[in-house]
């Protein structure tokens, strides 16, 4: 005998530490990667989908506290996760800059600033699990990430001041 469902099945999942309820079928179907949840669904645009083959990292966010490339994910696979975007890095309250924004912004670690979200959600992974990694593992931490104007200078720059900001440096 079939089941017959009475209600779509439904994801449930905190992104930005807010609730988020999605309907399958309805607000997201199987299929939905999600990066095109949060940009089209949620309206986090700050999630850019750069190849949408989880090789440039553009669209990397931190799923239960790790970088996941966010269009390699499917949503119904986040049911019970912990999403956080580059969106909810800033104080909600007052809008200031999270230490890691704050260094990308005045170390120049951007130019065209496509592929800086998902730098910045990477570095937030590796700093949040080591506050003071050598050059080697930053590079490892970033080798997910592609920058297309090849501003990796600046960039390595931004994350070694954020590193010393987070410390308290």
């Amino acid at each position: 005998m079939r089941e017959i469902l009475l209600h779509p099945p439904r994801i449930r999942l905190i992104v930005n530490d807010k609730p988020v309820e999605l309907e399958v079928g309805v607000e997201v179907y199987p299929t939905h990667s999600l990066a095109r949840t949060l940009r089209e669904t949620l309206g986090l645009t700050g999630t850019k989908i750069g190849c949408n083959h989880g090789e440039c990292g553009a669209c990397t966010v931190l799923m239960d506290g790790e970088p996941v490339v966010s269009c390699m994910v499917l949503t119904v696979e986040c049911d019970g996760k912990i999403i956080t975007t580059i969106e909810g890095l800033a104080d909600a309250e007052t809008g200031k800059l999270h230490p890691i924004q704050q260094a990308f912004l005045e170390g120049f670690g951007f130019q065209c600033g496509f592929c800086t979200p998902g730098i910045i959600m990477s570095t937030k992974a590796l700093l949040d699990g080591k506050p003071d990694p050598p050059e080697q593992e930053v590079k490892e931490a970033l080798s997910g990430n592609l920058c297309r104007c090849g501003n990796y200078p600046n960039i390595l720059r931004s994350v070694y001041s954020a590193a010393k900001a987070m410390r308290g440096e």
